[in-house]
């Protein structure tokens, strides 16, 4: 079987399904393939969703999809001190929010195929023009004009394109969550858990989804030796009689790779875009990909149209996606991977202090890798040589 169309975009995640609608907006015949039988399973994230995002991103949420409310989040140093943060957010039911995407992205015009698994791309005098994929037992393959990889954690696509998407262990963090019911929690905030003891590079994570249930996770450096899990159970275990854990349920289990760094300098080749985790967009301190990736996706299917309307699909007209999403993002992530390693090298004393130290408005200038106003914050430090050090070589 064969089919042709203006774009085929292999992964119907937030990133792919973005791309869709946005691609199809402008008329382009688009189709998007998906391996999983049902789309927005399994889920491997903690569904965060900054209020204030959806509205960037033109998307009113829909009580359908959009879960549990949260006005902020407490960020706690090793010695239970936290700091109260302001945000409004959503915890939302992603399995429905990825569903509801491709129905936008159907009702704009797209095709969206579940249980469609790519195992190879089609290259005509150089150039990718298609995929092969297995639908129960049969090959079918896809032509178009340009191929889409959103295929998530290091790509096939992007590879087998000949691109470089394999991820270095050290800018790799490991992840397992639990969906917990029956649990005793403030249900307003999300909470966040540092300390090097806690989740080595990571943290424990507490998102709500309801007045006694929420997504229980830990993400730490791929390269210990102790798994996501241990370092969870332990915690949990160790935090058991403060939030009610020892008579709670676990419902759910997610997990997986999360990259957090190493982002792609080039990220096209001709006839080919990658976008999301595949091209490892994802926030360097906090590990979330969503926005980021369906940012990528309105970028990446703005680049689309226009090579379509030059009749144009080289790598030379594609590139403009690699400049204008660095230019809008990517320099922005790599100054967070700066923080990120910086982070890295603090030891539970120092999170303590800096809990001592740190205004909300200075957490919110860390996780938006403000240059200017992280500079102003320097002046905190002067009495800590040491953090003012580490502080400094990150910011420069």
């Amino acid at each position: 079987m064969r089919s042709d169309w203006d774009v085929v975009v292999v992964g119907g995640g937030p990133g792919g399904l973005w791309f869709a609608k946005n691609a199809a907006d402008k008329g382009l015949k688009v189709l998007v393939l998906d391996r999983k039988k049902e789309l927005g399973t399994p889920v491997q994230c903690g569904e965060g969703f900054a209020k204030d995002a959806f509205y960037q991103l033109g998307i009113e949420p829909d009580p359908k999809w959009r879960g549990w409310e949260v006005s902020g989040a407490k960020v706690y140093a090793p010695n239970g001190k936290y700091i109260q943060v302001p945000g409004e957010g959503y915890i939302i039911e992603r399995k429905i929010f990825e569903k509801e995407l491709a129905k936008m992205a159907t009702r704009s015009g797209a095709t969206v195929l579940a249980f469609h698994e790519v195992f190879d791309i089609i290259k005509e005098d150089g150039k990718v023009s298609g995929v092969k994929a297995k639908f129960i037992g049969e090959t079918r393959e896809f032509y178009g004009n340009i191929v889409i990889a959103a295929d998530g954690f290091e790509s096939m696509v992007a590879r087998k394109a000949g691109l470089r998407t394999f991820q270095q262990a050290y800018h790799a963090d490991s992840g397992i969550e639990y969906h917990m019911a029956g649990i005793d929690i403030d249900p307003e905030n999300i909470h966040l858990f540092f300390g090097t003891k806690i989740a080595p590079r990571g943290y424990v994570w507490i998102f709500p989804t309801g007045e006694d249930s929420a997504n229980v996770g830990i993400g730490i450096d791929a390269r210990e030796d102790k798994t996501a899990q241990w370092y969870l159970d332990k915690w949990i275990e160790e935090n058991k009689d403060k939030y009610g854990f020892e008579d709670a349920s676990i419902i759910e289990v997610k997990g997986g790779g999360i990259p957090v760094g190493g982002l792609m300098k080039k990220m096209t080749t001709d006839g080919l875009m990658v976008i999301g985790d595949a091209a490892h967009q994802v926030h360097p301190l906090h590990g979330g990909g969503m926005y980021l990736a369906m940012e990528a996706g309105a970028i990446a299917a703005e680049v689309a149209a226009i090579a379509h309307e030059k009749e144009d699909f080289s790598d030379k007209t594609l590139d403009l996606y690699n400049k204008m999403w660095w230019e809008k993002r990517g320099n922005q992530l790599e100054r967070l991977v700066k923080l990120r390693q910086m982070f890295e090298k603090l030891t539970d004393d120092d999170f303590n202090l800096l809990a001592d130290i740190l205004t909300p408005e200075d957490v919110l200038n860390i996780s938006e890798g403000r240059m200017q106003a992280l500079k102003t914050m320097l002046t905190k430090l002067v009495q800590y040589p040491q953090l003012l050090q580490l502080f400094t070589k990150a910011i420069s």
